[in-house]
């Protein structure tokens, strides 16, 4: 076991003191562990709490008109030892007021209008002129005492944005409508209200509600969204309902609605307008997607093997989109291998639906994804989408403080079904080029530790968030065997599904899962600004072995491969697990035991690219 040192360190955000714990803590994470709130096992403490909603939602929609007119009834429960004085509301939607993002134009007329506001069933005041960031700070009349509840009914509407992005007009009648309405946001057990602003690249922290969405459109409208729809028979006409149904337990692509039955109108149920309600428990959004002239399939895939438990597969799609006509059968076995693979728990939702619109981006149960001419990228995008499920959905992950915690494990499983669908050197040259090339190609002098939270990331922010992390977690995977790395990911997982861990959380749940001390691994991987770059800076002989000096001038702690080339022209490859650096994470002595003369030496670390090759090499004289 490593010492315990008393320590005061900068990590790119501020001073840490390691005081009963061998990993760097900042003071407000120290007081989560002091109230019992987090505990040293990697569990929840005997104290944590979190605090949870219901939503009853109500929206109209009538494309081409923009306009979004919703209501909503929220129950609101306080389970934080805390009386509220106010309640931070999150208006997402009112990022498009101000930001540029993908191509999108700053419109200073939307945004989110509150046309009424009630507090336990009496009228209340809502300032508009102040609500126009993605923050309001509403104050409450009387106190909403810990352990207690309040209700709140907000009428509310804004315009839908036309450009591109992770919500708003995919066309003139096809619409994605996600962070659509007021919200609680998250008061958590240390940092209390989340108030970090949202500028249109950072992602989302949320909590774990009961949804029940209404969503009313003129007929011959289809609407997919977050939960299980609960009235197909009253918005569907018979014959596609009842294919619907099918759908639930087929294997094989239903096409419930073809271009041709689009085009005869005769789908929806022909009233006026009809109200979708779909319901979802439990869950950390709810996003919805509608279109008078995109086509819908869907199947199913088994899951849970124990139970025999289905998931439905959806996705919907303009006709011509030939990549998506596979958008079912990449989800099904997305999902499918996700469950009994990696991260091997089973998909936890009742219903994915997939829809082509421009974001590449996850919600629960829900996917936004491009359209792509090259089918290979487009199953690479959606597997990354729907690894999301696990992080940040299964787990209430805080992505706009630590991007790194899903979107790290998205990549990763990203890689892992890869190199099923693709091959190993498939899978290994895309990773490589998407996720290393550029930050390993990249200066180093202004690294940023992965521990940096993402607001305060200066250098290479997707590299912080996606690559680096991902090779943490395949370094650890590397180093404890792939047995003892998933016994204690799903001891990580299975304490924290359905509430919201922190990186801490995740180091001890890790720790305590596998039986290691791992604190000098994630030391080396998430505290210090690191790369990889090793040198093979010497090789000497014995009678039985070759011993190599190798230094770690990046100084992450990664595998790789000796590749030892003899004589007779033959190799062979010795592979080093990061166990070689626990002891000293500068320079190692390792012995390779050579059956024959060796020629040369390289060290080879794959997708651990090496930010300088030349130094990689030895031959003999």
């Amino acid at each position: 076991m490593l010492k315990k040192l008393i320590l005061l360190i900068v990590v790119g955000f501020g001073f840490y003191r390691l005081q009963a714990q061998t990993l760097p803590m900042p003071t407000d994470i120290q007081a989560a562990f002091k109230n019992g709130t987090r505990d040293a096992s990697g569990k929840p403490g005997k104290n944590y709490w979190q605090n949870h909603g219901r939503y009853d939602i109500s929206i109209q929609v009538s494309p081409p008109d923009r306009t979004i007119s919703g209501i909503e009834h929220i129950t609101y429960f306080n389970n934080s030892p805390d009386k509220l004085d106010s309640l931070n509301m999150k208006l997402i939607e009112n990022v498009h007021r101000t930001i540029r993002r993908r191509g999108a134009t700053p419109d200073i007329a939307a945004g989110i209008t509150v046309d009424q506001l009630k507090v336990n069933g009496e009228l209340a005041n809502w300032d508009n002129s102040a609500a126009i960031t993605t923050n309001y700070m509403l104050p409450l009349k009387k106190s909403l005492q810990a352990h207690d509840s309040l209700t709140l009914d907000i009428k509310w509407h804004y315009r839908l944005s036309t450009s591109p992005g992770r919500d708003g007009a995919i066309d003139s009648t096809t619409f994605f409508l996600a962070y659509f309405y007021p919200r609680v946001s998250v008061y958590d057990d240390y940092r209390g209200w989340d108030t970090q602003p949202h500028t249109g690249n950072l992602e989302f922290y949320n909590d774990f509600n009961d949804y029940t969405l209404h969503v009313t459109v003129p007929k011959n409208f289809i609407v997919w969204a977050t939960g299980d729809l609960q009235n197909p028979n009253q918005v569907l006409k018979p014959a596609y309902a009842q294919k619907l149904q099918a759908s639930f337990t087929s294997d094989s692509t239903i096409h419930i609605a073809t271009q041709a039955e689009l085009d005869a109108k005769n789908i929806t149920q022909q009233n006026e307008t009809n109200t979708w309600i779909f319901k979802a428990k439990n869950i950390t959004d709810v996003t919805t997607a509608l279109s008078d002239h995109y086509v819908w399939d869907a199947a199913s895939v088994l899951v849970d093997d124990a139970t025999q438990r289905r998931t439905s597969v959806q996705a919907a799609f303009p006709d011509s989109s030939a990549d998506f006509h596979h958008s079912v059968q990449f989800s099904r076995y997305a999902l499918g291998w996700f469950s009994h693979h990696w991260p091997g728990v089973a998909y936890p939702f009742s219903k994915s639906t997939a829809v082509q619109g421009y974001a590449d981006m996850e919600y629960p149960m829900m996917v936004n994804d491009s359209h792509e001419t090259d089918l290979g990228f487009a199953e690479l995008v959606q597997d990354h989408e729907q690894a999301h499920t696990y992080f940040p959905f299964y787990m209430g992950i805080n992505e706009s403080r630590y991007a790194f915690m899903d979107e790290g494990w998205a990549t990763t499983f990203e890689y892992l079904i890869g190199m099923t669908e693709k091959g190993k050197p498939a899978a290994d040259a895309f990773y490589k080029q998407f996720r290393v090339n550029r930050w390993i190609n990249g200066p180093h002098s202004a690294e940023e530790a992965i521990i940096t939270p993402s607001p305060d990331v200066k250098f290479g922010a997707g590299n912080n968030a996606y690559g680096k992390p991902s090779l943490s977690y395949l370094s650890l995977k590397d180093y404890l065997g792939d047995d003892l790395f998933k016994k204690a990911l799903h001891n990580y997982m299975s304490n924290w599904n359905g509430k919201h861990p922190m990186p801490w959380d995740y180091f001890n749940s890790m720790k305590s899962g596998s039986g290691k001390n791992l604190d000098w691994f994630f030391y080396n991987w998430f505290f210090t600004p690191s790369y990889i770059d090793l040198d093979l800076a010497n090789v000497s002989t014995s009678a039985e072995s070759y011993q190599l000096n190798i230094k770690n001038m990046g100084g992450f702690a990664i595998p790789f491969d000796v590749i030892a080339t003899y004589k007779d022209g033959t190799s062979e490859s010795f592979h080093q697990t990061p166990a070689v650096w626990e002891q000293n994470q500068k320079e190692i002595s390792i012995d390779i035991k050579a059956k024959k003369a060796v020629k040369s030496f390289t060290l080879d670390g794959g997708i651990f690219m090496d930010a300088n090759t030349k130094d990689n090499n030895w031959t003999a004289q």
